[in-house]
């Protein structure tokens, strides 16, 4: 009786259907593309590998981690659902990091290859466990500047707030808070804080990645055009802290623009940080969307002056102390510096310009007379009182009773065009700045429009005798004080 009772045990496992697994997660793909749509399960499921099916245990491979980890957060209930549903019934199932490199799309592998390394559920890791592509080598490519670090910043009033929120920031002091806004004028040491900030965190072991806006931009659209978007995505969330210089350059795109909140999005999800510099404050960048502005104007945001005389001399000193460091025979006046630093105008930008041509005559004669006939050379270049595109956008709008904001607006109501025409005009009459750069600056246009512009209103002042008098008024109501 016990022998029967056993003969008839095994031929019921005999009898028992083994699941076709692989019939099964074919039809599973097949609902889970209708019930999710094209575009989701293109990006997610689409991208998974059945690997293994042992004992009912189900692994799925993906090869990178963001697409790993993402699938295991949002879609694992939905997968074992249309699983079961195909007539599959799970043991368990596990997204797995599948490290070959032999592309099995929606195929499986022989059971006895190497169980893959499992996955890290919910935690996206500081860096890829797979081989670094194409996007990561062009992503890392810049480098932190070594020399620009907190150590050869100069302190002074002007500055010693950013200074302080950059260190804090550097050093994780600044809890909660996930965005650092820094903005300035150009050459206010915008660029000089971000690199600190990227040294600092890179001395502590976190991953850094800085860019420049157009860095960001030229590889998004890179990855765009060549349909690798989700690697793009991967590698720039990646890092511990992000750092974007420039953005004012962005916002000429809405496609960068969108990706630019999905970034902003997705680190303040993940709790890591993201640093930002720019020349204005976010609520005077133009076509931002209310969401960016409020993500940016949520966080710290602080601001660079320009520097008073104090720390003018000062960054000279530091530079003249390191110069003459290197050169053993060099001598620099105390006074000689004293007189670069009374350019009242001088960003610290500027300062180093005129130092290096100073460093120019030193280095070819130790004569007192020659070097003050220098420094007389350098100052009659510097103490002409520089204008400022800002600076003429706010007398030009001033003028003709304007907000200084239109000017970036896309209005195009004579009202506004005409004005805005105007300054465009004198932008490029009076400043050495280039036709791209002005029309970034009037609401990121075109260096065609400026020129248009330019060739309008200098057709109109031949035309129109009024008219040329008003420009010339403008002229000198806008001309460097000596």
């Amino acid at each position: 009786m016990f022998r029967s009772n056993s003969e008839g045990t095994g031929m019921t496992q005999l009898l028992k259907k083994t699941p076709d697994w692989l019939a099964i997660w074919s039809a599973a793909r097949d609902r889970l593309r209708r019930e999710l749509g094209g575009a989701t399960f293109d990006a997610w499921i689409s991208k998974l590998t059945l690997l293994d099916f042992r004992k009912d245990e189900i692994k799925l491979g993906a090869a990178r981690p963001f697409v790993r980890n993402w699938v295991a957060n949002h879609y694992v209930g939905r997968i074992e659902k249309a699983l079961r549903a195909e007539g599959g019934n799970p043991a368990s199932l596990t997204i797995v990091l599948a490290l070959s490199d032999n592309p099995r799309i929606g195929g499986a592998v022989a059971a006895e290859e190497p169980s893959p390394q499992p996955a890290a559920v919910a935690v996206l890791p500081s860096a890829p466990a797979v081989a670094l592509g194409q996007a990561e080598r062009l992503l890392f490519s810049r480098r932190p500047d070594p020399l620009l670090s907190f150590t050869t910043f100069i302190e002074g009033t002007s500055n010693a707030m950013a200074l302080r929120v950059a260190r804090s920031f550097a050093e994780d002091e600044a809890d909660g808070i996930s965005v650092l806004y820094l903005h300035g004028s150009f050459g206010f040491g915008k660029t000089h804080l971000l690199n600190a900030i990227a040294l600092a965190c890179v001395a502590r072991g976190r991953r850094a990645l800085l860019l420049g806006a157009e860095d960001f931009m030229r590889q998004f659209l890179g990855a765009l055009g060549r349909r690798e978007t989700l690697g793009f995505k991967e590698e720039l969330r990646a890092a511990d802290i992000l750092l974007i210089d420039d953005l004012q350059h962005l916002c000429r795109s809405s496609a960068t623009l969108s990706e630019f909140l999905h970034t902003l999005n997705a680190y303040a999800d993940l709790r890591r940080k993201l640093v930002i510099a720019a020349d204005r404050a976010p609520s005077l960048l133009e076509n931002l969307g209310a969401d960016v502005r409020s993500r940016l104007s949520g966080g710290i945001v602080t601001a660079l002056e320009k520097p008073e005389r104090a720390t003018r001399l000062a960054i000279l000193k530091a530079r003249a102390e390191d110069y003459c460091r290197k050169h053993a025979n060099a001598i620099i006046p105390d006074e000689t510096l004293a007189r670069i630093a009374d350019l009242e105008d001088a960003t610290p930008r500027d300062l180093l310009g005129y130092f290096n041509n100073l460093t120019v005559h030193v280095g070819l004669t130790q004569n007192p007379v020659a070097l003050n006939a220098a420094v007389s050379t350098i100052l009659s270049r510097g103490c002409t009182r520089r204008i400022s595109i800002e600076d003429i956008q706010r007398k030009i709008a001033d003028f003709y009773k304007l907000d200084p904001r239109e000017f970036q607006s896309a209005q195009r109501s004579r009202r506004v065009a005409r004005p805005r025409q105007v300054a465009m005009f004198l932008a490029r009459t009076i400043t050495e700045r280039s036709l791209p750069e002005i029309g970034r600056r009037f609401g990121g246009r075109d260096h065609t429009t400026v020129l248009h512009a330019c060739r309008r209103i200098a057709a109109l002042c031949e035309e129109d005798p009024t008219f040329a008098q008003e420009i010339e008024f403008l002229k000198r109501v806008l001309a460097p004080e000596k």
